[in-house]
């Protein structure tokens, strides 16, 4: 005997959807915190298992098949049902984690963690696209705060959990932690979910996925490699970038063409889904290049320690937290949300600059205050772009919808992090050439980034042009974002408000046909 879920307009709902909710989070939370945890103990892997020079692959090989896999899993959870894609994704997952902390060289682990990065490509898909089904666009505001605090709980605790872990029981544990989360994820979802089975009579569409693969893994390569590996200007990066044009050329051709599409182009019709992507892309073209230069400004020239990097992003985490879920409170209440898009862009474009002013003499207090009004834009953005993306599609295209609004933030980030990061390192250098002489560019050849040791090495003197070299960075980095932000400003103001699917407090009765039927939870309670 089954206990249906609540009615759309009820504003309540019933303890199942609760619990999946909950066990959504866990996934989520999963899907965040590897990077980071893994990050911190990096240091203590390459001390065991030797292999420096491919230390990058761990990363890189984990991106990789993460960014090649997120279109497919939103893909095959529409044609074959979605609880079971969701369920194969956690498992991959789960056994590349369990498969990495048992590695022995470190081959073994890039591999180890591509198999996990294949399983996380379905993780964030699965959460957002199960969360489309279950709960209606109007009503989906109110669990904003929820995916926003689990997002800056990630970032806030994944180096100090990945420190602590590595420190106290060694940094197999550091992939180990993810197996009692996943298991308790699993059972939540195996027992209490239960969607409409889907079987889908046409095959994957093969030729199609592998032209997105190859462009994807392409572009992925070119934004790591180009500036650090390889010049800019080298022969293999205009390959890989000759590589990534033509095959994804080829895909959008061959999308108009094929029986069941990876990822069906009339999606893109709709001009707020083709908005949203390009907001969700500039959204992590920001928030991925900030999370990365705010904490080595604050390190190298605040002082900060390195081992406490992630409270240094709390006033934009916490700022981003408290407006995601204002904003999301306002959306269920009125249906309205075209305002957050264009007031997040503008506070996006005024934090960016302002922190481009920071300088050697800018106070932690300022820089806060910076960082705040960041986060507050970023608050209104980060899970309003992928509401609006769902409202704009049918559901039986909720998966690809939420894969493809998925991958252009995850693109959006590689990018941020190459170009700013770019930008950064040239300037840190030309400053410390400038300031510091031919010593000066010596000290940071490898790397423009300096760790809390190396720093306190240097003489005063280098160590000064340094910090005022950072700040010279940051200057650069951060200003190029506000430029980049005011693009997601001019796609806000396109924008248009279509009523939400879904009841509200103002729903008239009669609104848009099949709205509520098509938007009705899809969850029931297991007595």
């Amino acid at each position: 005997m089954a206990d249906n879920a609540a009615p759309a307009g009820s504003g309540k709902q019933p303890r199942s959807v609760r619990v999946v909710l909950l066990a959504l989070m866990i996934t989520m939370m999963l899907a965040m915190l590897d990077n980071m945890i893994v990050g911190t103990a990096m240091p203590t892997i390459v001390g065991e298992l030797g292999g420096l020079q491919h230390l990058s692959w761990v990363v890189t090989g984990y991106t990789l098949a993460t960014a090649a896999s997120t279109p497919l899993w939103g893909k095959i959870g529409d044609m074959y049902g979605r609880k079971g894609a969701f369920m194969s994704s956690i498992v991959i997952f789960l056994a590349g984690s369990a498969l990495s902390g048992m590695a022995q060289n470190m081959g073994q682990l890039i591999g180890f963690r591509a198999v996990q990065g294949l399983g996380a490509g379905g993780l964030m898909v699965g959460v957002m696209a199960i969360i489309g089904d279950l709960i209606p666009p109007r009503e989906r505001g109110k669990y904003q705060g929820m995916m926003a605090g689990v997002m800056a709980l990630a970032m806030i605790g994944g180096p100090l959990v990945g420190g602590t872990i590595t420190d106290h029981w060694g940094w197999r544990w550091a992939f180990y932690i993810n197996l009692p989360l996943g298991v308790v994820a699993l059972a939540a979802i195996s027992v209490v979910l239960h969607l409409p089975k889907k079987r889908s009579q046409a095959r994957i569409d093969y030729l199609g996925a592998a032209l997105l693969t190859v462009g994807i893994t392409s572009i992925v390569l070119v934004t790591t490699w180009g500036g650090t590996e390889y010049a800019w200007t080298s022969a293999r990066i205009m390959e890989l970038t000759g590589i990534g044009v033509a095959a994804l050329v080829g895909f959008g051709f061959w999308q108009t063409r094929a029986a069941e599409p990876v990822v069906p182009l009339h999606i893109f019709r709709s001009r707020n889904f083709s908005l949203m992507s390009a907001i969700g892309f500039i959204t992590g073209f920001v928030m991925f290049g900030a999370t990365l230069f705010l904490p080595l400004y604050q390190q190298a020239v605040q002082g900060a320690s390195a081992t406490n990097s992630g409270l240094l992003l709390l006033p934009m985490l916490g700022a981003m937290l408290v407006v995601s879920m204002i904003a999301g409170r306002v959306t269920t209440n009125s249906g309205r949300y075209k305002i957050f898009p264009l007031v997040g862009s503008v506070l996006m474009i005024v934090g960016l600059y302002l922190l481009s002013q920071m300088d050697t003499g800018t106070s932690r207090f300022t820089s806060g205050v910076y960082m705040a009004i960041l986060g507050a834009g970023m608050g209104c953005l980060m899970q309003i772009t992928m509401l609006v993306a769902q409202n704009s599609v049918e559901m039986r295209d909720m998966g690809v919808a939420s894969s493809t609004t998925t991958l252009a933030r995850t693109l959006g980030s590689s990018f941020g992090v190459a170009i700013m990061g770019a930008l950064f390192n040239n300037r840190v250098q030309d400053v410390m050439a400038h300031r510091a002489g031919p010593h000066g560019s010596k000290i940071t050849e490898q790397s423009a980034q300096l760790d809390a040791k190396s720093l306190q090495k240097l003489p005063a003197a280098a160590r000064e042009a340094y910090q005022y070299a950072v700040s010279a960075g940051t200057h650069s980095a951060f200003l190029l974002g506000a430029v980049v932000a005011v693009a997601a400003l001019a796609a806000a103001v396109f924008v248009k408000e279509v009523p939400l699917r879904g009841a509200g407090p103002d729903k008239q009765a009669g609104g848009a046909a099949g709205d509520a039927a098509d938007a009705q939870p899809a969850v029931a309670e297991a007595v």
